[in-house]
């Protein structure tokens, strides 16, 4: 069985990747198995430096091979915001009810063309020598002008996808897998992790 550690407390990532790799002979920790893992600050000014951050400090502090995720949306009428704030946008960590009503206050009255968006994800892996890979994930679409679907979190209720006429909160998990930003990276990331593993 092999062993590697996704650097996340997040449970909604953590059941999408494990759903993922279920049929693979991977054991996949998260940092609730590991307790003492404590991450560094994301202080990084891109997707891909806050998931090197993170993922170096899992691989070293775990001794195995680590993945880090850090994704986000990107929002054309705002210039790309949130970008890498997405979790923290309304300022409060996590607070995805904050951030998606400020979302939607700085869009007030924006026509439905100039709403586009994207949700953007990169992994990083890292060995606990430092060394580092990365693969990316991207998914278009459109923020609605409020909220749609329970499935989800973060912003996945206002992420409006015109190929299924939903909100990617109104998907199930296996239509999500396959066209979500992070089901994208995970599955570049698959053969990569394949032949580190190997």
């Amino acid at each position: 069985m092999k062993e590697i550690i996704f650097a996340t407390q997040n449970e909604g990532k953590l059941k999408e990747f494990r759903d993922l790799v279920s049929l693979l002979p991977w054991r996949v920790y998260s940092l609730k198995d590991r307790p003492k893992i404590l991450l560094p600050e994301e202080t990084g000014a891109s997707f891909r430096e806050n998931a090197e951050i993170k993922a170096r400090a899992a691989a070293k502090a775990a001794g195995m091979i680590a993945l880090a995720d850090d994704s986000g949306l990107e929002v054309d009428y705002l210039g790309g915001e949130p970008g890498v704030f997405s979790a923290r946008f309304a300022g409060e960590h996590g607070n995805d009810s904050k951030n998606n009503e400020k979302l939607l206050s700085l869009l007030k009255g924006v026509p439905e063309e100039k709403r586009a968006a994207c949700f953007s994800c990169v992994i990083a892996v890292s060995f606990p020598s430092g060394e580092t890979f990365f693969c990316q994930g991207v998914c278009e679409g459109y923020i609605t002008h409020s909220p749609r679907g329970n499935n989800g979190f973060g912003y996945d209720p206002l992420f409006w996808l015109p190929s299924f006429g939903k909100t990617m909160a109104e998907l199930n998990m296996e239509e999500k897998n396959q066209i979500s930003h992070r089901g994208k990276a995970f599955r570049a990331t698959l053969p990569l992790l394949e032949k580190l593993l190997d």
